[in-house]
């Protein structure tokens, strides 16, 4: 397929777990008329034959999945399609995510939340063999490689009691506060490490070498898990 400049389009395949947030790339990417959408799969089973029903360029691949996680999906796509160039488009905007994608074999990572000329660039930048990053996750990655994030005395003592598996009310009584106060510190690490809960604060704080390593730390929900 050739666009009105008479230039190659690039076929582009867009894997989501929500149907609506899928829908919302598909019309973006139409309008310039340099891509076209050739397929969409809302879960990893889904996508399993799309890479070869659909030949696309570049797959726009997201992290949460039903049935799996999008970083093992992208490093399976690339280990049977090399050919293939994955775009992350995610709201997972944590440091151990960001620096995970290349890794699994993604040229590129883009946040939800970004400007759609952004989504755009990446596009063809890796569809053309480039990499890609936001400007948010950009930002994300050059911080942790240049400033390492600053957290109080305070903070950090209450990390490593963290990382040790310590949980309420244990650190409140190694630290000699109170639980309301322990529950209050224990946000702004959250907060500065871009982690919604405890097992990614500790991934995000390994990554940042604020604590040693991050241990095995069952998934959780909660933002104060």
């Amino acid at each position: 397929m050739e666009t009105k400049n008479n230039l190659p389009s690039i076929n582009v395949a867009i894997v989501d777990d929500h149907h609506v947030i899928a829908d919302a790339p598909e019309r973006l990417i139409s309008e310039p008329g340099t891509a076209c959408v050739t397929g969409k799969a809302y879960s990893v089973a889904g996508c399993r034959n799309l890479p070869e029903s659909r030949r696309p360029d570049v797959l726009l691949l997201d992290i949460s999945m039903p049935d799996g996680s999008g970083i093992d999906l992208c490093r399976k796509i690339k280990e049977t399609y090399p050919h293939v160039k994955v775009l992350m488009l995610t709201s997972y905007g944590e440091l151990a995510t960001i620096a995970a994608a290349p890794d699994a074999g993604a040229s590129g990572y883009v946040l939800k939340s970004s400007l759609p000329e952004e989504l755009l660039e990446g596009i063809h930048a890796v569809a053309s063999g480039g990499r890609f990053l936001c400007g948010e996750a950009s930002l994300m990655l050059s911080k942790s490689e240049n400033s390492p994030a600053e957290l109080t005395r305070r903070e950090m003592e209450l990390l490593r009691l963290i990382a040790e598996g310590l949980t309420l009310p244990e650190p409140a009584d190694k630290m000699r506060l109170g639980v309301r106060t322990i529950r209050s510190y224990r946000k702004t690490p959250n907060f500065k490490l871009s982690a919604h809960n405890t097992a990614r604060l500790l991934q995000n704080a390994g990554a940042l070498k604020l604590i040693r390593s991050a241990p095995p730390y069952p998934s959780t929900t909660g933002p104060n898990a």
